[in-house]
């Protein structure tokens, strides 16, 4: 399985920056998608997700800004990120949820996109 993540960068406090995530070689029926995040000194922290039926879910200190959305056609997950806020600076991975016996876990990680946030 690869997950590679591109669209990251540096943008001043209020700018905007669009993720992708373009999935390859899985074949594990999945419960959803999703970005995580991890700022240095911080825990890695789940930003949104998407289940297979469309459902989303953010992150109370995205929601209103950040916006997730995928194209199953291209296998490709994206993050449109607005408002951008010094504190959203870190680096953001995709991961894909996979469907076990035993529930969803989060599994298969991108090598990750850097997102710098100046004021």
């Amino acid at each position: 399985v690869q997950l590679v993540e591109s669209g990251g960068g540096s943008v001043q406090a209020g700018g905007s920056l669009k993720l992708s995530c373009t999935i390859s070689g899985t074949t594990r029926r999945r419960c959803g998608m999703g970005w995580f995040r991890q700022a240095p000194g911080k825990e890695h922290e789940l930003v949104s997700s998407i289940s297979t039926d469309g459902t989303t879910a953010y992150d109370d200190s995205v929601k209103g800004r950040f916006t997730i959305s995928q194209d199953t056609a291209k296998d490709t997950l994206y993050l449109q990120m607005n408002n951008l806020k010094v504190e959203d600076t870190a680096k953001y991975h995709c991961a894909l949820q996979l469907a076990w016996a035993t529930g969803c876990t989060w599994n298969d990680w991108g090598q990750g996109t850097q997102v710098s946030v100046s004021s």
